[in-house]
């Protein structure tokens, strides 16, 4: 290819107008269609005729007749703008986010607060195909066992990059029919004659936290029964087995209608855990990543599902 493109001669805008002249029907329609003036329509077309050293339309003061040779190019014009159209678009998608997504959460804050958003994201996003695993168990995100993980209080110092989606404080919660049975504790020591329902991971002691008169204090509690996510023991305390201290998230709608009666709140020491996206960064992050990522942040941190303090 020996031919100059410079910008007074756009191959592919020339051969935009000069469709947009035979398909209007005449200049000045074309020059509307394109937003520009008459006489700017007819000196591109001049110029592709000089070029060519051909006539491409005949002029008349009532229509515009394609030659024979007008009509040939009129082909090639639609054929190449149709291709580029097509390439530009290939292009487009390959930059677009796609592929699969595979996303670890924890189980009640999967289940509560993230799954409930991944129909909107699947929507927003239909080239991605989301792959989520509900566990209590610390996945490898640095290993690749995660493209993104969703995890709660201090992060270890991985590596990985993280942004903040929200942050959890924790509440103690009783039934109100185990506290009629039971009575209701008014200071945390009481709490030392009650079942109390606690998580079974390493590092989770049976030691709750308060705060009386500005200074912090712990009590060791104990009950029959401990699990491994908020929601199973949120579920135990509204079936009357006990007194629980979790993540008020995972018990918000079980407090709003009732099924739970938050307590001791006038010990509550204010603790609460921050919940971040972690993922690895840099350059090469994945569209999919990038985008889920500010997802989560838009939906979770900009409008208070991941709860805050």
């Amino acid at each position: 290819m020996n031919a100059k493109i410079t910008g007074n001669d756009d191959r592919a805008r020339s051969l935009a107008f000069f469709s947009s002249v035979v398909e209007e029907g005449s200049f000045s329609a074309a020059a509307r269609a394109l937003g520009l003036t008459p006489s700017a329509v007819a000196r591109t077309i001049d110029r592709i005729e000089a070029r060519l050293g051909v006539r491409l339309l005949l002029r008349s003061t009532r229509a515009l007749t394609l030659t024979a040779e007008g009509r040939a190019y009129l082909l090639a014009a639609r054929r190449i703008l149709a291709d580029l159209d097509d390439a530009e678009q290939q292009i487009a998608d390959q930059g677009a986010p796609r592929g699969r997504l595979r996303i670890s959460a924890a189980l009640a804050h999967g289940r509560l607060c993230v799954v409930p958003l991944l129909g909107h994201f699947a929507c927003a996003f239909p080239h991605i195909l989301i792959d989520v695993a509900l566990t209590d168990t610390l996945v490898d995100v640095a290993a690749g066992q995660a493209d993104v993980a969703i995890r709660f209080g201090p992060l270890a110092d991985s590596g990985l990059t993280a942004r903040k989606l929200g942050e959890s404080r924790r509440v103690i919660v009783a039934a109100p029919d185990y506290l009629a049975r039971v009575g209701t504790p008014t200071v945390p020591e009481d709490l030392l004659a009650h079942h109390c329902l606690n998580f079974n991971f390493r590092r989770a002691e049976p030691i709750w936290p308060f705060r009386r008169e500005g200074r912090d204090f712990s009590l060791s509690v104990e009950g029959p029964i401990v699990a491994n996510n908020g929601e199973t023991l949120g579920q135990l305390a509204a079936a009357g087995v006990g007194v629980t201290r979790v993540g008020r998230f995972s018990v918000a709608a079980e407090i709003a209608s009732g099924q739970l009666v938050p307590l001791l709140e006038d010990y509550n020491p204010g603790d609460v855990e921050l919940i971040h996206a972690v993922w690895v960064g840099g350059a090469t992050t994945p569209a999919r990543v990038r985008v889920f990522v500010d997802f989560l942040v838009e939906r979770l941190a900009g409008h208070g599902v991941a709860e805050k303090g």
